[in-house]
């Protein structure tokens, strides 16, 4: 070896050293393998390393000696995030500076361009940091490497590849003006903000939950035989009670009690606040290791909000928990914008509701998360917070890296320190929830709403756009709504 500091090693051991605590560093691995272009043996480095505020990552080099050949990669040692990420840069034509932008695409992450119908596939290119310019020109160049014996071969799709490349490289050289599509089923990949924190006009980040089939890619499910136990699963009835009484917590006993009285204000309170009377539990499926597991589930509503569901897996098998709020009811048919008014440190307890499609929007700070940026929530105005400081760090940390520029950093840090503040409450400031399904709450600090003057509400139309983004323009409801008339017309005497 060249490096007589490097040290030979099977890949067992960078296996298991995948899994070790990095925080002090790793030392370089090299693994003797085979060249897949001259087929003699070539020499691959492993350098196991922490991307500070981002991912471990593993570092592979391969060169050979004999032909030269030289390739590199990166692949992520960390878990799968918990759910996708699609990244959506607009490039305008003319705009040099946004291809100079880090982009870290994993192996499971896919990259399109509408505008050409191109399409680049995880296995096409492997995981890599580079650029926009960067994975511009490598798919260009593996496209026109065997451009010449294709035009011996077949002249007319060599001709129609040779019209892609021009256009693609009009594309790479801002000449034309394109839409960069990241999608990552395993949320493991990144486009950099360079105006981070503040939103950036021309990148737009959004959070899914993965599909059947990409769970199923990612490995989740390993065995075919595994997901057809597991289907079998949910179709069938279930062997245990499909209602459960909770007595336990006291609403049973209340509401026979209240059924006793006469007062109908008594009891349409007890009804409101107390706790649900009936459990329904159900066999569903664990997301981490697919095995079967039970999902309870219970109907409730809360004050000045609206009917809510909540409900809770747990798995036996693997220990893996999980808890989720959605909706009830029908779609509002207006939006709602939620602000508050923080002055003093007990509005920090206050409760609050935040949905998939609300976003946050704090004007003292210039910050502005569109909405499923954090996903649905149950937490408080300080556990809001504190989310909004861990999600920046996890979405933008990658630009927090040693190579970042001084003058980006101190502004990183001034940021930090001013969110910081806000949990000291040092000075006043504003909460703006902003949801275009009016399925987010902040909970009033006064018995009755109307007397919380620092809490305002104000509903507003939807955009036609909003709703295109939501499903609702093309959602046909008149097949329903005939058979629920037609129930309700023979159920009449």
């Amino acid at each position: 070896m060249d490096n007589k500091n490097d040290q030979d090693i099977d890949v067992r051991s960078v296996v298991e050293a995948v899994s070790a605590d990095l925080s002090f560093g790793a030392p370089l691995y090299v693994v003797e393998s085979m060249c897949m272009r001259c087929q003699e043996n070539g020499t691959t480095r492993f350098l196991l390393t922490l991307i500070p505020h981002f991912r471990k990552v593993l570092i592979s080099a391969f060169e050979c000696p004999h032909c030269g050949e030289r390739n590199n990669e990166v692949q992520f040692a960390g878990e799968i995030q918990p759910r996708g990420c699609c990244y959506n840069l607009e490039v305008l034509a003319g705009d040099v500076k946004i291809f100079d932008r880090q982009v870290v695409k994993s192996e499971s992450a896919t990259i399109k361009i509408p505008e050409l119908d191109f399409e680049i596939p995880p296995e096409a290119q492997r995981g890599s940091l580079s650029t926009v310019e960067g994975i511009l020109a490598r798919a260009a160049d593996e496209l026109s490497a065997l451009q010449e014996e294709r035009k011996k071969v077949d002249p007319k799709t060599a001709e129609a590849i040779d019209q892609f490349l021009s256009k693609l490289r009009a594309c790479a050289k801002a000449e034309t003006s394109f839409t960069f599509i990241l999608d990552d089923p395993a949320g493991n990949s990144f486009i950099e903000n360079p105006h981070a924190p503040s939103p950036d006009p021309s990148l737009t980040i959004k959070f899914y939950e993965r599909t059947p089939e990409q769970q199923a890619t990612l490995g989740y499910v390993a065995n075919p035989s595994q997901a057809g136990q597991s289907e079998g699963s949910l179709g069938a009835p279930s062997t245990k009670t499909a209602y459960v009484p909770n007595g336990t917590i006291g609403a049973t006993a209340g509401h026979r009690a209240i059924a006793q009285s006469n007062s109908t204000d008594i009891s349409d309170n007890l009804f409101r606040y107390s706790a649900p009377e009936e459990v329904m539990t159900f066999p569903s499926t664990c997301g981490a290791c697919t095995e079967p597991c039970e999902t309870r589930m219970f109907v409730t509503k809360i004050p000045y909000f609206q009917e809510v569901i909540v409900m809770a897996s747990t798995c036996d098998s693997c220990g893996y928990r999980n808890s989720e709020l959605k909706p009830g009811g029908a779609i509002p048919e207006k939006g709602k914008k939620i602000t508050l008014s923080v002055r003093n440190i007990t509005d920090l307890s206050r409760d609050v509701i935040k949905s998939d499609t609300a976003g946050v929007i704090i004007p003292e700070l210039d910050l502005e998360l569109a909405g499923g940026t954090l996903g649905g929530m149950v937490t408080t105005v300080e556990g809001l917070v504190t989310q909004i400081r861990e999600s920046l760090a996890r979405v933008h940390g990658f630009t927090f890296g040693d190579s970042l520029e001084e003058s980006k950093l101190n502004k990183w840090r001034e940021f930090g320190a001013r969110l910081t503040k806000l949990l000291s409450f040092e000075q006043p400031w504003t909460l703006i929830l902003d949801d275009e399904l009016a399925n987010s709450f902040i909970a009033p600090v006064t018995d009755d709403i109307k007397d919380d003057h620092q809490l305002t509400f104000e509903e507003y139309e939807r955009s036609w756009d909003q709703n295109e983004e939501l499903g609702l323009n093309d959602i046909d409801t008149s097949s329903a709504d005939a058979a629920y008339e037609s129930t309700e017309t023979t159920k009449l005497p």
